[in-house]
């Protein structure tokens, strides 16, 4: 059996690495490592959580052992497609360089643009960075890439995916041609394959697992669900994850529950929350600081469930990762592999559950086409999906019912009005605004401005009926006599 001190990698390397408890390297790196310490290119695929990062970090600090660099022109190069991978490849480099004097630097979004400068300008060994933030401080002239002796693209399928082929073209366009380059990958698509053949000069293949595999560690299963009603069907579905975390038991010690939406994550999250089951939820929308606080606090065990979008999907190295709750099946079939590879890590079992929609059964065919397997199906905890709990029911306001009145009727009198209970509505007001309002409206169009002169004319006129006053009938005269 192939350990790490067979590998040649550095004494110091070695020391570090045996601190961290390991001595025998992964199929992925036992194949990656040798051919990389070789100066070749190298092709690696294997799914996730098979320490794909070491397999480069390891070789990488070797070969860096000698020289130093200079200011604004790294040595080499790490390109990862989140923040959250990027810290993580970080982590891995200070814990294997921590006997060396090779320095690095991490260039992500969400921090500042001058702390990042002050670093690169004493020069760095190794430079970590997502493609978006490292063309920022290209276009803005603060680095110098000439020197790049190595450069790695981490989850390269996922580069793809994300859209950034065109930033990965331009950042080797400013590497020398000599340069030496290590792509890694859990998938292989036609798509990267040409890639390669383009930035890759005979490299060494190794891939340790077939394209698009799932662990076997992990136990799968996924819930066919249909809600009762369209209205009723998120809050029922959020009801049926509760269920299923809890038929779970203890053995469900932490969890990471995936959305595909940004808005789904935060709903959930604060739904558990309401219940009682302590989540907190991590997107690309939210800062970078406070991604990091809920990442340490979930390594920590403080946080007992994450919930995320795919931002979270790759890069997250937590070992003791229990369950993975799939609330939506993925609409990228790849997306499945990495979201369920966040449990079962490093040789431990996990235990994968999606949640499937009538809406969402073609995307769980292509996650099974992928995988070529099918998914094992589960019954709802209970027999049926329970009813949601999610808010109190609302009282219905009472309907207003209106009578109309016929042509030949004659208004009431109204002293034949009863008073109305102060309980009781009543449609008398409601009527009576209606019959204001016509003749307004016709008086506004009688003639210019008869509308406002007649708005504060005070009450109506009301007609005299069959039995006018006896004073009426009198004349002028008699009038004035009386």
């Amino acid at each position: 059996m192939t350990k790490f001190s067979d590998l040649n990698l550095a004494p110091k390397v070695l020391k570090a690495v045996a601190e961290t408890g390991y001595d025998t390297p992964t199929p992925i790196q036992a194949g990656a490592i040798e051919p990389a310490l070789e100066g070749r290119d190298v092709l690696g695929i294997a799914q996730t959580g098979t320490g794909k990062t070491a397999a480069f970090t390891l070789p990488m600090i070797t070969l860096l052992g000698r020289g130093r660099a200079r200011a604004r022109m790294p040595r080499s190069l790490v390109l990862a497609p989140t923040r959250e991978l990027a810290a993580q490849v970080a982590e891995n480099f200070d814990a294997y360089a921590k006997y060396t004097k090779l320095s690095r630097a991490l260039l992500i979004g969400g921090t500042s643009f001058k702390d990042q400068d002050k670093i690169i300008d004493k020069g760095v060994d190794v430079l970590i960075a997502t493609p978006g933030r490292l063309l920022d401080h290209l276009e803005r002239g603060k680095l110098i890439l000439t020197d790049v002796k190595i450069m790695v693209v981490d989850e390269a399928d996922r580069m793809l995916d994300m859209g950034f082929i065109p930033d990965i073209e331009e950042i080797f366009k400013r590497t020398p041609f000599t340069r030496q380059t290590l792509f890694f990958s859990a998938t292989m698509a036609p798509e990267i394959e040409r890639i390669t053949n383009t930035f890759l000069s005979n490299p060494a293949k190794i891939e340790v697992a077939r394209a698009a595999t799932t662990n076997t560690n992990i136990k799968q299963g996924v819930v066919m669900f249909k809600g009762s009603a369209k209205p009723k069907e998120p809050s029922e579905k959020r009801a049926l994850l509760r269920k299923l975390i809890d038929a779970e038991g203890e053995a469900c010690t932490n969890a990471i529950i995936f959305c595909n939406r940004k808005s789904d994550v935060d709903i959930v999250a604060k739904s558990l929350n309401k219940y009682g089951y302590q989540a907190a939820p991590i997107h690309g929308d939210l800062d970078q600081s406070h991604r990091t606080k809920t990442l340490d606090k979930f390594r920590d065990n403080e946080l007992r469930i994450l919930v995320a979008s795919d931002v979270a999907a790759r890069g997250l190295d937590i070992p003791a990762v229990t369950h993975v709750f799939n609330f939506d099946v993925p609409s990228h079939a790849e997306d499945y592999v990495h979201r369920i590879g966040r449990t079962g890590r490093a040789g431990r079992t996990g235990t994968a559950i999606m949640i499937c929609v009538p809406r969402d059964e073609k995307n769980l065919e292509d996650v099974e086409r992928l995988v070529k397997e099918t998914i094992p199906r589960l019954d709802a905890p209970g027999g049926k999906a329970p009813a949601p709990a999610e808010a109190e029911p609302v009282a219905e306001k009472p309907k207003r019912t209106r009578t109309r009145r016929k042509k030949d009727d004659a208004p009431a009198a109204k002293t034949d009005v009863p008073e109305a209970d102060e309980a009781t509505p009543t449609e008398a007001p409601k009527s009576d605004a209606k019959a204001e309002e016509k003749p307004r409206q016709e008086r506004k169009r009688g003639g210019r401005g008869r509308g406002n002169d007649r708005r504060d004319a005070g009450p109506k006129v009301v007609g005299m009926g069959d039995e006018p006053p006896a004073f009426i009938a009198l004349s002028f005269a008699e009038r004035a006599k009386g």
